[in-house]
């Protein structure tokens, strides 16, 4: 309630901000326009520092026009940062503003497209964390304390209405099914295990996070949303770069390294990555099976601990062929091993609650996995006005080996025999991404045209091998009743054509996706499936508009698919706890979903706020479904349990009192409905809360200091997982001209994090709680090679002052 309660507070203080009016002195002014063709370019962010602030004094959006202001400024050195997605950024320096020279006009600011110019530098000045779209929101990883020496995983933990659950799966609010995409490419084509790509994908190669509710049409119509990852492309002037060691008192450890080195018309990059990471927790669950004749009890008490180390490896190249041409190809390797071990005591109890069965379980873990990705873009200048024609191709192979045993043992009563099981799961996977886009300006670059197709091919291979100890001719048996291979095989094609139209302030953009696909998959024991192609359309329409300089409104639609895929397909049993078995469903269908999302936001100098109401219907949503067998024992799978409405409201902004400080917070309250022809206790409806408050502050001495809470409190279609806290606080400090930095670190100081779900079904009712080692402090050291260069640019003589 405290972390609401600050909320609010910190939303109260944003309206309160709203109504305070400036006095003009100090102005800065100008216009951000496109290089090619001089077109406006609206909702541009645009950022105001004084002197060498990492921290922007000020934040705004460019009008419909592509003019901003800067008001009430005191005399003194300042620069501008100049940013808009899909253009390279640009730094204006040394705007000097004195008493009697207190209005600056720098003109016109050209923005590059920071695809089709390697020539442009791409500048690494400070950028605000977090920026606010029309349809997305940008987390840009650089600017965070937090960020430093740390993985993907880490970062998406504090990004705006994303969630991170224990086991390292993000999501965005209010969303069942999210997609990670690796620029602008699925990652889920790219490895087995998309978790494990992001715990060791250092945070010093990615450039910024993109989160994506209502995705255009441009991207793959799978997921309710998306969230982009886009890596950095090392455009910098000569040779340069950074190395950094993490170490916690946990023991993890994290050490990363990057450089780049570019020449006249080339660019080569590469980073390096490996993490060690331990982990530790423990678990318990009490389960009560209602029956016409009986009702028992399971409690079951879990401890675990393992240790995992991997390592990722990128190399890329950037090359400028022509003016008009260009090529980026770029390479990833990523390797993981695990091991783990851990033990469950299972007491059976009678309806009188006395124990008469204490089981114990002994089990062992090891895995590893590696996965190679090929990814080769060509871009292509069509014409003089800013026809771009891109074919890009994605290759991928990856393996997954899973080894694990299960020594099972009764305390009481002891007339019962011992068991021994090994589960050797062996997971492979290939595909082929292929994309052909074309944009280019219309109507005297006023509008856009898009238009695009794509070819997806992936095949899976899961082979599962069980065998049991034979004690009396001790040698493993092959258990044929679970042994299984796996065998997916998924054909997608699209295309889409979209329209882009600006005028007057307005922004209107259509698009329609349409998709044919094409799954088939079999079973060793001899079933095959072959589901029947189909075709899929995905409409999507955006509105926006931006009013009296500092308001902004803006309305989507979109239709979305939740395709179902191996690991929901697969019908394997696991069996790793014989009193709660899993399986896949061969004969689920895909789902889909019709989303509208509303945004309102309102900007000042220092403050910004943009309330958002999303509305969703799905049908055949794809959820697991857990039902309890007359012998007690649970079975949980997947289904197309019914239908869900929901409606979310999301409050995102943020506040900045001084040049110093700055804090955002984003809170959202969702009701989910559920509907369900499958059960009745499926039926049932609630509220979803989750909140997050950050806070920033530059202090003397080139110190910094971050932190984040965050909050949440989800219902699913079976019950509800309860709220769970956790947080990160960090400092910085920066040496020898900030080449040197040092971090030092704390994730959850208050208490290990905890969570806490629900689950009820017609037979069944369940209570779980688990704990684990996110309590931690880390230091991060990490040096540059060299000083970073930015664009010099000369402010021009200012025009006459159009009133």
């Amino acid at each position: 309630m405290k972390i609401l309660t600050s909320l609010f507070l910190f939303f109260a203080c944003c309206i309160a901000a709203f109504g305070a009016k400036a006095t003009e002195k100090g102005v800065i002014r100008g216009k951000v326009i496109e290089e090619v063709g001089a077109l406006p370019i609206p909702f541009a962010v645009v950022a105001v520092f004084e002197g060498a602030a990492e921290q922007p004094l000020s934040t705004i959006q460019s009008d419909e026009n592509g003019v901003f202001k800067f008001v009430n400024l005191k005399p003194a050195t300042y620069r501008l940062r100049v940013s808009y997605v899909g253009f390279a950024s640009l730094v204006v320096n040394d705007i000097i503003i004195t008493e009697k020279d207190f209005d600056k006009n720098l003109g016109n600011l050209k923005l590059s497209n920071e695809q089709s110019n390697l020539n442009e530098v791409v500048i690494t000045a400070p950028k605000p964390l977090i920026e606010f779209g029309a349809d997305v929101i940008t987390y840009n990883v650089g600017s965070s304390i937090l960020a430093e020496g740390s993985t993907a995983t880490d970062i998406l933990k504090n990004v705006p209405m994303v969630q991170v659950d224990i086991d390292g799966n993000a999501t965005i609010a209010g969303k069942r099914s999210t997609r990670v995409f690796i620029d602008g490419k699925p990652s889920d084509y790219m490895t087995s295990n998309i978790t494990d790509l992001l715990n060791v994908l250092p945070s010093d190669a990615i450039e910024k996070i993109e989160v994506m509710t209502n995705p255009p049409s441009k991207y793959s119509g799978d997921g309710e949303g998306i969230l982009n990852i886009v890596m950095k492309k090392g455009f910098k002037v000569g040779f340069n770069g950074n190395i950094g060691i993490t170490a916690g008192l946990q023991g993890n450890t994290n050490t990363n390294a990057n450089a780049s080195y570019r020449g006249k018309n080339y660019n080569l990059n590469g980073s390096a990555a490996y993490r060690q990471n331990i982990g530790k927790g423990n678990s318990e669950s009490y389960r009560t099976n209602f029956f016409p004749d009986t009702t028992f009890y399971y409690n079951q008490f879990n401890n675990n601990r393992s240790k995992s180390d991997g390592g990722n490896f990128r190399l890329g190249f950037d090359w400028d062929i022509t003016p008009k041409q260009s090529l980026r190809i770029s390479t990833n390797y990523n390797i993981n091993n695990s091991n783990s071990r851990s033990g469950n005591d299972f007491y059976y109890l009678n309806e009188d609650q006395i124990a008469t069965r204490l089981r114990n379980q002994q089990n062992l873990g090891d895995g590893n996995s590696n996965n190679f990705v090929f990814n080769a873009d060509y871009n292509l200048q069509t014409d003089t006005v800013g026809g771009k024609l891109t074919m890009g191709i994605t290759a991928n192979t990856n393996a997954n080996n899973d080894l694990r045993s299960y020594n099972r043992t009764y305390a009481f009563p002891t007339n019962l025999n011992p068991s021994l099981q090994q589960n050797d799961n062996e997971i492979s996977n290939q595909g082929l991404n292929f994309n052909l886009d074309y944009d280019k300006p219309v109507f005297k670059k006023r509008d856009q045209l898009e238009l695009g197709m794509a070819f997806n091919y992936r095949k899976n291979d899961n082979d599962l091998l069980v065998q049991n100890f034979n004690y009396q001719t001790e040698q493993y048996l092959t258990n044929k009743a679970l042994t299984n291979k796996f065998f997916y095989n998924e054909h997608i094609l699209s295309g889409y054509a979209s329209y882009n139209l600006r005028l007057n302030g307005w922004g209107f953009k259509g698009g329609l996706r349409a998709e044919y696909t094409d799954v088939n998959f079999d079973l060793s024991t001899g079933a095959n499936y072959h589901v029947n192609p189909y075709l899929s359309l995905f409409p999507n329409v955006s509105i926006n508009h931006y009013f009296k300089k500092r308001f902004n409104f803006g309305a989507t639609y979109s239709v979305r698919i939740n395709r179902p895929r191996e690991n929901t397909l697969n019908p394997q049993v696991n069996n790793a706890d014989t009193l709660n078995i899993s399986y896949g469903n061969p004969d689920l269908s895909p789902a889909y979903t019709h989303q509208m999302d509303f945004s309102f936001g309102a900007f000042g100098q220092k403050w910004s706020f943009t309330p958002r109401i999303s509305y969703s219907t799905a049908r055949g949503v794809i959820e697991r479904y857990r039902m309890v067998k007359p012998n007690g024992v649970s079975e949980s799978t997947f289904d197309n349990v019914g239908t869900n409405h929901s409606i979310a409201l999301m409050l995102i902004g943020n506040f900045r009192p001084t040049s110093k400080i700055s804090t955002n917070g984003n809170f959202s309250v969702i009701q989910s409905r559920y509907s369900s022809k499958l059960n009745s206790s499926l039926n049932r409806d609630g509220l979803s809360l989750r909140a997050s408050l950050g806070f920033s502050m530059q202090l003397p001495f080139k110190t910094a200091f971050e932190s984040y809470v965050n909050y949440a409190n989800n219902i699913n279609a079976q019950g509800r997982n309860k709220g769970s806290i956790n947080s990160s606080f960090g400092a910085r400090k920066t040496f020898f001209k900030n080449t040197l930095s040092a971090r030092i670190s704390t994730s959850d100081p208050f208490g290990r994090r905890n969570n806490n779900s629900f689950n009820q079904g017609t037979n069944f009712t369940s209570q779980s709680y688990s704990t684990n080692n996110s309590s931690n402090v880390s230091f991060s050291l990490n040096y540059r090679f060299t000083k970073v260069k930015v664009n010099k640019v000369t402010i021009p003589p200012p025009p006459p002052v159009k009133q």
